[in-house]
């Protein structure tokens, strides 16, 4: 059944576009980062430089949006490995002399008019190929070798994080796939082998220096204000200046060089101290709607891949966006993740405008009925990617979870309970 676009969607969006374009603007209007930094890149005798530059990026996101809403879906699903591997050549190719190195990692790629952040495509293009690879009618989630395949194309991207190196990168990664196999009705057996594999790498990668210091600083950031903790303690006190209802738009004070990256990862701090606690919780509010339209979306979708699709979208914003959280308010040690549509940065928004235009094409084609995921006495079972005629053990298991979807298959009438 074909609609029009999700308006809500499209309303969260321009709300959070909007809030993204004004804190920018605040945040680099009197003191620009680039004089900070002591760097000629932006034409730092402008109040409106930042601005203008993240005005443009928008505009470039918009039509991303617009192509990514246009385009069928059967498209999209045909085109999953080539995108797959097209993120993988961009992630590569930060190693060559199109890199940039910037605060001893190697990350950005250097195109006209700026830089780009392949990692940022890197999690789209991982959503779209799981969409694919789990709504294939040859998918089991019983099956391991069906498991490890997700998990050895999530390890490739991992390990050139580790090289680059983007620890932020890896976990909202990591998060985003493991999550989306747990949906697709995945033993939770296969998941805790993952977690026993996975648990010395992070523990060996957290005992790196510098990250056993963010660590350390994490715990404690009052013990080195000055030092280590001087970006995290900035922060907290620009959230305790900004009380109940802030100081005022415009009115901050940390960003006048005292908090660090005030403009890209840590621009909520900025929300918290001109806007208070109210305008930060109605941005979390805004992010906590957008991801349960997307996910009111995905289940009334009636393709497995349009299904898939939506949450991966939908969970690759909120995972990013809880975490920026967390971050700045402390509740995680320091990495860098942009919070999307607000944060500074080209890759993120044009990325997140793209994730956007996918979810408003599939809200285009729902189901005629609203599907809940409630078993009716007899029905047959069946979980998104797996057609079996009597419903697998684990559509079964992961409806005893309370995830995925379940449905009979299109066209097939409810069958009621077998005669003894």
């Amino acid at each position: 059944m074909t609609q029009g676009a999700d308006k809500s969607i499209i309303i969260l969006v321009v709300l959070l576009a909007l809030t993204g374009l004004t804190a920018v603007y605040s945040s680099t209007a009197v003191i620009p980062p680039s004089i900070q930094k002591g760097s000629a890149a932006i034409d730092a005798t402008s109040q409106f430089a930042y601005l203008k530059k993240q005005g443009f990026t928008a505009l470039l996101g918009i039509a991303a949006l617009l192509i990514a809403y246009k385009m069928p879906l059967k498209y999209l699903k045909k085109m999953a490995i080539a995108i797959l591997l097209l993120s993988l050549a961009g992630l590569l190719l930060v190693f060559t002399p199109l890199g940039i190195s910037a605060g001893g990692a190697r990350r950005w790629l250097q195109l006209w008019p700026s830089s780009f952040q392949p990692s940022e495509l890197v999690k789209l293009s991982m959503v779209i190929f799981l969409a694919w690879f789990m709504s294939r009618t040859s998918y089991d989630s019983e099956k391991f070798f069906h498991f490890l395949i997700p998990i050895a194309v999530m390890a490739v991207f991992q390990l050139i994080f580790i090289l680059q190196p983007d620890f932020g990168a890896l976990m909202s990664l990591a998060i985003l796939t493991v999550t989306l196999l747990f949906l697709s009705g995945t033993r939770l057996r296969y998941l805790s082998y993952l977690a026993l594999c996975g648990a010395p790498v992070l523990i060996y990668l957290i005992m790196a220096p510098y990250r056993l210091r963010r660590i350390v600083t994490f715990l404690d950031p009052w013990k080195d204000p000055q030092g280590a903790g001087f970006q995290l303690t900035q922060s907290f006190i620009a959230f305790g200046s900004g009380g109940l209802q802030g100081v005022g738009l415009g009115e901050g004070k940390q960003k006048l060089a005292f908090l660090p990256e005030v403009h890209t990862d840590f621009i909520f701090s900025l929300i918290g101290e001109e806007l208070g606690f109210i305008g930060a919780a109605v941005v979390v509010t805004l992010f906590l709607l957008l991801f349960f339209r997307g996910f009111m979306i995905a289940r009334k979708t009636e393709d497995p891949f349009a299904y898939y699709l939506a949450m991966g979208v939908s969970l690759m914003i909120a995972v990013q966006a809880v975490i920026n959280f967390a971050v700045v308010t402390g509740l995680a040690p320091t990495k860098g993740l942009p919070l999307p549509f607000i944060s500074y940065g080209g890759s993120s928004l044009v990325v997140s405008f793209i994730a956007i235009g996918l979810l408003l094409n599939v809200s285009r084609y729902r189901a005629a009925k609203p599907l809940h995921g409630v078993m009716h006495i007899g029905a047959q079972p069946e979980c998104v990617g797996v057609e079996t005629g009597q419903g697998s053990r684990s559509s079964q298991y992961a409806l005893s979870r309370g995830y995925g979807q379940f449905r009979n298959r299109p066209g097939q009438a409810r069958k009621g309970p077998k005669k003894p």
